[in-house]
């Protein structure tokens, strides 16, 4: 695993090669209010349910900042407006997430929560199936401690 930040974060859209040519994952979520939906949802379920409290426990106790910076990362991220490099330039997703403790556990826990929001805000199955893998990607990648 590298340390050193990418020139360019692999982000849904390059992922999700089968879309229809000029479609973005963004479109096709249903732009910044779905994103906001799945973005809250997740959040909340982070705040709700004890089989993720390793993920909790990473986020401290107000999640009101980082629930904004993952809209805000994710409309871009998704091949919409570009919120996130508009306030503060490239994510730098790993440089940023090192003061955090991210293994195995906070992965895994990360990208279920994430499945489990999308579930419940309707994202169509596909869609689903192509965003939990590009978001693997991104987590793997964002873990900084063993195990």
């Amino acid at each position: 695993m590298s340390e050193k930040e990418p020139t360019q974060i692999p982000t849904a859209t390059a992922s999700a090669q089968s879309q229809p040519q000029g479609d973005t994952v963004f479109s096709l979520l249903g732009g910044e209010s779905r994103v906001r939906a799945l973005v809250d949802r997740f959040y909340d379920l982070m705040d709700l349910e004890p089989r993720y409290q390793a993920l909790r426990a990473v986020h401290g106790s107000d999640l009101g900042s980082a629930r904004q910076k993952l809209f805000w990362f994710l409309c871009g991220w998704l091949g919409g407006p570009n919120h996130y490099i508009e306030r503060f330039g490239h994510p730098r997703l790993r440089a940023r997430h090192m003061p955090f403790k991210i293994g195995l556990t906070e992965r895994d826990q990360w990208l279920a929560c994430m499945d489990q929001a999308m579930a419940e805000v309707g994202v169509d199955g596909a869609l689903r199936a192509k965003l939990n893998e590009a978001f693997f990607g991104t987590a793997d990648w964002m873990r900084n401690t063993p195990g």
